[in-house]
């Protein structure tokens, strides 16, 4: 038995009080508050579960062999920790004195089958017009961002995005923590290093950033911008590495822009705001944002490409898709075009124009 499979078996017998959960494709989250009180979620539901670990000791065990895995420590120094599962679940840990009554787990489970556009659209997260409109501006080298809150389906929709990109490209993915699964041959994956207890060796997102540049990429992805990279990737974006995406927390697409502009000051770097202001507006070409409403259900609510600044330097979104109230359910919302054409439709190369279809050339004004 190999160390790999040594750890597989080790995390399952510690992890048995919660395995069938962790087995189960309905659960998509499983939540450990305390020993005796853990939740789960499932179609988009929160449910109390009766599982139970023995005792305290049993269940901070579990919780240290799962660090084990990767190479991690919960220290007095460092409670909070992001680890993951053999299988790719992602874990995050949190330990007193930051998680008042003992130490918390979230698992969020890894999905074993990559969901493409066509479940998305079958799970009604988007429509086959914005699919195909989101095919060609991928084709076309934009560079996308994906915004939801937390759970919103993100790298879901990620995920099945980055099956568009070209073959032959190289992309290097930079992750917190590893979720993404692309599907293209030429991947190189980069993940964060925590510092060990004496606060040295630490590799940030940053860093992972400015060394993806000397890797020679077509496009980079990041997995959550949430800090002072925020500028190293808008300088890329805007000097050659056309077609990179990431994902970053935020309500709406407005929102989306100036949670990038205050992380890109984080950076601190001098830059006046004008300045900043417009290269985040020329960095980023197309805002997907994700919503997951009552019920569980994950959907697109806008499609919004970028436009220059407006004469009062603020920042311009011209909406190409958004939820609009169902004609046949009023009940329901469904994701609708605006009638807005695109603006980068002019700027289609002749190879990308095949990829426009009857769906999709009112969008391009193509005939």
């Amino acid at each position: 038995m190999n160390d790999f499979d040594l750890f597989t078996a080790t995390v399952k017998h510690y992890l048995a009080p919660i395995q069938s959960y962790l087995g189960d494709e309905g659960v998509t989250e499983v939540m450990v508050n305390k020993f005796d009180e853990i939740y789960i979620e499932r179609d988009g539901q929160i449910i109390k579960t009766p599982a139970v670990f023995s005792d305290n000791e049993a269940y901070e065990a579990a919780v240290n062999n799962i660090l084990q895995f990767t190479g991690k420590s919960v220290t007095d120094e460092n409670p909070l920790i992001d680890s993951r599962l053999p299988d790719g679940s992602r874990v995050h840990v949190a330990r007193p004195p930051c998680a008042r009554k003992g130490t918390v787990m979230t698992i969020r489970k890894f999905n074993t089958t990559t969901l493409d556009l066509d479940w998305l659209i079958h799970l009604g997260t988007l429509t086959y017009e914005a699919s195909e409109y989101l095919k060609i501006a991928i084709a076309a080298e934009r560079n996308v961002l994906v915004a939801g809150g937390t759970s919103s389906g993100k790298t879901s929709l990620l995920n099945a995005l980055s099956v568009y990109i070209p073959e032959g490209e190289r992309v290097v993915v930079i992750e917190d923590s590893a979720e993404l699964q692309l599907q293209q041959e030429h991947v190189v994956s980069m993940e964060t290093k925590p510092p060990d207890r004496f606060g040295r060796g630490q590799v940030a997102i940053r860093e992972l950033f400015r060394s993806s540049l000397r890797l020679r990429p077509d496009r980079i992805i990041i997995g959550e911008v949430r800090g002072g990279e925020a500028l190293d990737m808008i300088q890329a974006m805007t000097s050659g590495h056309g077609g990179s995406m990431g994902t970053l927390h935020a309500n709406n697409p407005h929102d989306a822009l100036n949670r990038l502009e205050t992380m890109a000051l984080m950076s601190k770097v001098e830059l006046p705001l004008a300045a900043l202001r417009s290269q985040v507006s020329s960095a980023i070409d197309v805002i997907v944002q994700m919503s997951r409403h009552v019920g569980g259900r994950r959907m697109l609510t806008h499609v919004s490409e970028v436009e220059p600044l407006g004469d009062d330097g603020r920042y311009k979104l011209r909406d190409i898709f958004t939820v609009q109230p169902d004609p046949n359910d009023k009940k329901n919302v469904q994701l609708t075009w605006t009638g807005q054409r695109s603006t980068f439709a002019e700027n289609l190369r002749p190879h990308e124009r095949q990829l426009v279809t009857d769906r999709t050339k009112h969008i391009f004004e193509l005939t």
